[in-house]
């Protein structure tokens, strides 16, 4: 019985060192580059904008992507509906990313800068 235990402990031991060894958790660490390609139509890169505007891009599809995530400044924009609203005066980055449907972030990206008057 004793034994028995003792193995159950070690199979623990290397199932634990296996998981926390060098190997990256999560492999969509590293987007992915699929072919997709994003391209940030409206505003330009520099534009004065007011405090509330449309965000106007194509994304063209490749082999995984499923959709697109806003960004302002590092923040994830979740259920952007296409319009900033009330931001602050001042410069703000605006990213675009391609993403499959399970929200792994592709290669495909743009970013522009804009000035908020």
């Amino acid at each position: 019985m004793h034994v028995m235990k003792s193995i159950g402990f070690v199979g623990l031991g290397i199932a634990l060192v296996g998981a926390l060894g060098g190997a990256p958790v999560f492999a969509a660490d590293k987007p992915v580059e699929d072919g997709s390609k994003i391209v940030i139509t409206s505003p330009k890169d520099g534009d004065k904008v007011s405090d509330s505007f449309e965000l106007k891009y194509d994304l063209t599809k490749g082999s995984q992507a499923a959709h697109a995530h806003v960004y302002l400044g590092d923040q994830y924009q979740k259920g952007f509906g296409g319009t900033f609203k009330s931001l602050t005066k001042g410069k703000h980055k605006v990213t675009v990313t391609g993403a499959t449907k399970d929200h792994a972030l592709l290669a495909a990206t743009q970013s522009i800068n804009v000035e908020v008057q």
